[in-house]
């Protein structure tokens, strides 16, 4: 099959790399939350196999090579799938870059966007080996986190800018309200790492909107935001004391203050323009499916399927965003 800039196979193959990636986007988050992130405690074999140990014998023979990490199964597949699945995306992207790259004098072509993510999923895969390596440390969780949501968005963008442009009028300012809201939502989401690998997302237990029964309970913000502390220490359940937990909870519900008006406002503004209606409407559905999953997730004790559907929704958020960019950019 012929793939050009333009053609249905170059878009197809852009938007399975894209769906590739928010797969693993999800499906990492799955992993991290249900506390499997440490269940193979080596890369890029899991207790030495390919796949995960599961008969009595490859469990015995497990637990002997590795007596400081016993063998969860339920746990193991989890991590080893994630890395399979990575293992794809990494050979979708790859082609996508190729054929951008052997192309890449045709008019039109996108291939320095595909090229980045490439070289970007590179990094990717050191940082989802140090993840292991280092013991769940935050700083390398939440990195790789944003790692996957970049590599996401690139490819996101890759496949945007295949599509025929939408038209219409212009927008005075549209485009600095997007890269204003992309970088508040980059924020927060990098602050949702930071939640998240530190254990402090039930820091406030099911309080809301106070915490501890208190508008603004004991924390200890300098303590909370330390990125690196040193190698060997083993991160699986937090080293950070409770009004440490609590400042980083504060800061993430905080700031979700602050993108949820910028996001609101954008999306209110591209309501009134015809052309972006859709766009407007889909930014603030998102929005308000985000927010009540953040509430929820709260509420209700941080169900493991309501916490992976508020990093899914998150990562579509992103791609929103990184959509309606594409489209205010000439081509």
């Amino acid at each position: 099959m012929s793939v050009t800039p333009t053609s249905t196979g170059y878009r197809r193959l852009a938007a399975i790399a894209a769906l590739f990636a928010l797969v693993v986007v999800v499906f990492g988050a799955f992993v991290r939350l249900s506390n499997a992130g440490l269940s193979c405690p080596d890369w890029p074999t899991c207790y030495g196999r390919l796949t995960w140990p599961e008969h009595e014998s490859e469990i015995a023979r497990a637990n002997e090579a590795f007596p400081d990490r016993p063998v969860e199964s339920h746990k193991a597949w989890r991590e080893q799938v994630h890395r399979f699945l990575a293992g794809g995306l990494i050979l979708t992207t790859f082609a996508l870059a190729a054929i951008s790259w052997r192309r890449r004098r045709t008019p039109g072509q996108p291939w320095k966007v595909p090229l980045a993510a490439s070289l970007l999923i590179v990094f990717q895969a050191l940082l989802g080996m140090w993840t292991v390596t280092w013991k769940l440390k935050p700083v390398v969780v939440m990195a790789h986190l944003l790692g996957g949501m970049a590599t996401f968005a690139l490819l996101v963008w890759t496949w945007a800018r295949t599509r025929e442009p939408a038209g219409g009028p212009a927008v005075p300012g549209l485009r600095t309200a997007v890269v204003l809201g992309l970088g508040a939502l980059a924020l927060q989401i990098a602050l949702g790492g930071w939640t998240s690998s530190n254990y402090a997302a039930f820091a406030c237990g099911t309080d809301f909107p106070t915490c501890l029964g208190q508008w603004w309970p004991a924390t200890d913000f300098r303590e909370a935001f330390v990125l690196w502390r040193g190698i060997g220490v083993d991160y699986e359940g937090g080293v950070l004391d409770g009004p440490a937990r609590v400042a980083i909870q504060l800061a993430h519900r905080g700031f979700a203050l602050v993108v949820s008006v910028l996001l609101t406002a954008l999306g209110l503004a591209c309501l009134r323009v015809a052309a972006w209606r859709r766009a407007g409407a889909l930014l603030l559905a998102l929005l308000s499916a985000q927010l009540a999953l953040g509430v929820a997730n709260v509420m209700a004790g941080l169900p493991l399927w309501i916490a992976t559907l508020h990093n899914a929704v998150a990562a579509l958020l992103l791609a929103a965003l990184v959509a309606m960019l594409a489209r205010t950019v000439e081509r």
